[in-house]
């Protein structure tokens, strides 16, 4: 218990130099190996407006899923992380710490969550999410948490969408794979819960061409209550 604390609580101090350049050596390692399994393609970039900071809240099919979003953006990127990621072993729970994360109760949300996205604001940093709550490889855009939508409105920073797809499977065949991430038009923090909602599941469908359940508005209905 003692040790998710740790994990759950960070600091303004915690986002500093050290951890952009553990990014960024980090990114660098993962395309190193991976340009030998998987051809990238990355789009829409010009959809960030320089000096400003977003909610950066993409479709999670896989767990290189946040090195391919700091890769595409070039952004300082703070990860919000489920609480088991860092229950196994110590090496990995540091150094998803080093690179930015923070555990995430996802059952049972905790004070210390507010805190620590409060102080990724400070520090001036941009907070990475996925709204589906965790890894979905089938290809459908269903059953979204809103806490994406909530700190977005607490913090007043609008919602960058970001499309992942290729890595639905992982592929170990040399130069076989192809993975495309693009960026959206991001979406104004001010607009109602429901038309976030419906424009974060409209552009991640256009960016991905998966299947968008949330054209239904009861299903809608299910994701904001």
């Amino acid at each position: 218990m003692k040790k998710e604390k740790k994990y759950a609580r960070k600091y303004a101090k915690d986002f500093n130099f050290l951890t952009v350049l553990y990014q960024k050596y980090a990114v660098f390692l993962y395309r190193f190996v991976f340009n030998f399994f998987y051809r990238f393609k990355f789009e829409g970039q010009q959809n960030i407006k320089k000096g400003s900071r977003y909610i950066v809240a993409a479709n999670h099919i896989s767990y290189f899923d946040p090195l391919l979003l700091s890769n595409i953006t070039g952004l300082n990127i703070a990860y919000m992380a489920k609480k088991e990621l860092f229950e196994g072993s110590k090496w990995f729970a540091k150094r998803l710490s080093w690179l930015g994360a923070f555990a995430v109760n996802r059952e049972n949300p905790e004070v210390s969550t507010i805190k620590t996205v409060l102080d990724v604001s400070k520090a001036k940093w941009n907070l990475g999410i996925f709204p589906q709550g965790g890894i979905r490889r089938d290809r459908t855009i269903r059953d979204i948490n809103k806490g994406f939508i909530v700190f977005a409105k607490m913090l007043k920073l609008n919602i960058l969408p970001v499309g992942i797809t290729g890595c639905e499977q992982y592929n170990w065949k040399l130069f076989s794979g192809k993975i495309n991430v693009k960026i959206g038009e991001e979406i104004p923090y001010d607009l109602s819960e429901e038309e976030i909602l419906k424009r974060w599941a409209s552009s991640i469908e256009k960016l991905t061409g998966y299947t968008n359940e949330l054209r239904n508005e009861e299903n809608i209905k299910k994701c904001l209550t």
